[in-house]
C-alpha cells in the first residue's frame, strides 16, 4: 500500500472515531487498530493527534466544499439548493440520531477542552454560513442574507442536538418540513 494511500485511511478512520467517540477518547492506538497498521508505521505519517486533527479538519473541509458543488450542481434554484441543506437532516438521520452533527459536537468539544484547533473547526459552519448567504442573496435577500443564513445554520443544529437526544425520527422530519415551509415563506416575500 501506498504511503499516501495509509495516510488518507489513517484520517478516514480518525475522522470516524473522534465523530463516535470524541476527540479527546480517541487514542493512537484507537485509529491504529482501525487501520490495522503499526504504532511505527503510525507515527511515521502523524507525530501528534492534533496533526491528525489538522488532517481530519482539512478532509472535512474539502468534503463540505464537494458537497456544496454538488449541490450546486443538482439545483436548478438556490431554494432547490438550500433544502439540499435542511433536507441533510434526514439524509444523514441515522448518524446524527447516534451521534450528533459531526460539525457541531466536534467544535464543541474543542471549545470545552480550550484546544486552538476549535476556529480552524468553526471554518466548517464558515463554509455553510457563506455559502447559505449566497444562494440567500441570490433569491434577492442581499440586506438578510447573513442573517437568514445563520438562522438557517442554529435550526439545523438544533433540530440535530434534540435528533441525538431524543432519537425521534418523526421530530426530525417535522422539523425539516417546518424549514423548508419557512423557506418558502421568505422566498415569497414574507419577512
Amino acid at each position: 500500500m501506498s504511503s499516501q494511500k495509509t495516510r488518507e485511511q489513517i484520517v478516514e478512520a480518525a475522522d470516524q472515531l473522534f465523530y463516535r467517540q470524541g476527540f479527546e477518547h480517541t487514542s493512537f492506538s484507537d485509529i491504529a487498530g482501525a487501520v490495522k497498521i503499526s504504532r511505527g508505521n503510525f507515527y511515521y505519517h502523524f507525530k501528534t493527534k492534533d496533526e491528525i486533527l489538522e488532517a481530519v479538519i482539512e478532509q472535512r473541509l474539502r468534503n463540505t466544499r464537494a458537497m456544496l458543488d454538488q449541490w450546486e450542481a443538482d439545483g436548478a434554484t438556490p431554494a432547490e439548493r438550500i433544502k439540499c441543506f435542511i433536507r441533510i437532516l434526514i439524509t444523514n438521520q441515522a448518524k446524527i440520531m447516534a451521534y450528533g452533527c459531526p460539525v457541531g459536537t466536534l467544535t464543541s468539544e474543542l471549545a470545552k477542552l480550550g484546544h486552538p484547533a476549535q476556529s480552524d473547526a468553526g471554518r466548517l459552519f464558515t463554509l455553510f454560513r457563506k455559502w447559505l448567504a449566497e444562494q440567500f442573496t441570490a433569491l434577492g435577500r442581499t440586506a438578510d442574507a447573513d442573517q437568514l443564513a445563520m438562522h438557517l445554520l442554529a435550526g439545523s443544529q438544533g433540530v440535530a442536538t434534540l435528533a441525538n437526544a431524543f432519537h425521534d425520527e418523526a421530530f426530525v422530519i417535522r422539523e425539516v418540513d417546518k424549514m423548508c415551509a419557512w423557506l418558502d415563506d421568505k422566498i415569497s416575500g414574507e419577512h
